[in-house]
């Protein structure tokens, strides 16, 4: 009995010695990264710290939140600027909804409602935290993001816009007329109220109280009313001009 005894303690012993020696090893259990894993990891992270701190943030803090060394980081991005470029192509262009341009053109769908959808649509990709905070950040610290992302966003939301809305009042078209910058300056002030529900959240702490989509469909029927006594004013003589022309 006493050798059971002994060798049951000998392995109770062995066991628990077991455990603790697991328990004091380090965890291994974290998957190493691939290549395009750790790039992607990265650039998340970047965007998740410039947004909070902007672009003046040094890349040696991010690559501390990241774990890694600073050298690690360079492996991936040679410079700060690189890494930024990716930052506007993973959240500006990598979160570009064909659907905002597309529904723009859907004439078997009223004017108003194009708008409104394609706005609803747009505020979710425009109105996060990242978005408006890294755009903001940008603008402040003469960054090349916004003159960028404004370029796309002149040619294929603001500009076929105006077209449209040349369409809906019953003006020249825009291939007999060319647009005024008047007329795009127009348009730009509904985009710009639509991010500034954003703005309000994510810069001064003051969110939205009440339903967005109904903002954003009030928003758009004000700006149809304003438009429709406003554009055909602005077009008019051009207009003229190219009709007496025919």
């Amino acid at each position: 009995m006493r050798a059971g005894t002994s060798t049951k303690s000998a392995t109770s012993t062995s066991a628990a010695r077991a455990v603790r020696g697991k328990a004091s090893e380090p965890r291994t259990s974290a998957r190493r990264l691939s290549a395009p894993e750790r790039e992607a990891h990265i650039v998340q992270e970047a965007v998740h710290f410039f947004a909070e701190v902007g672009f003046g943030g040094d890349t040696r803090e991010l690559a501390k939140r990241l774990g890694v060394t600073q050298s690690l980081l360079y492996k991936y991005f040679p410079n700060k600027e690189a890494l930024i470029n990716r930052v506007f192509d993973v959240v500006y262009m990598g979160r570009w909804n064909p659907f905002w341009e597309s529904v723009i053109h859907d004439r078997s769908v009223s004017l108003q409602d194009r708008l409104t959808r394609l706005y609803v649509e747009y505020a979710k990709a425009a109105l996060t935290r990242d978005w408006v905070r890294i755009f903001m950040f940008s603008g402040l610290r003469g960054e090349s993001i916004n003159s960028r992302y404004l370029t796309v966003l002149r040619q294929r939301i603001l500009e076929p816009i105006a077209a449209e809305l040349r369409h809906e009042f019953g003006l020249p078209d825009v291939t007999a007329v060319p647009l005024k910058s008047a007329e795009i300056e127009l348009v730009w002030g509904i985009n710009a109220r639509v991010f500034y529900f954003g703005q309000r959240q994510w810069i001064f702490d003051v969110p939205v109280q009440d339903d967005l989509p109904a903002l954003i469909s009030l928003t758009v029927e004000h700006f149809l009313a304003g438009a429709r006594v406003v554009l055909p004013r602005l077009v008019g003589h051009d207009a003229d001009q190219a009709i007496t022309s025919r």
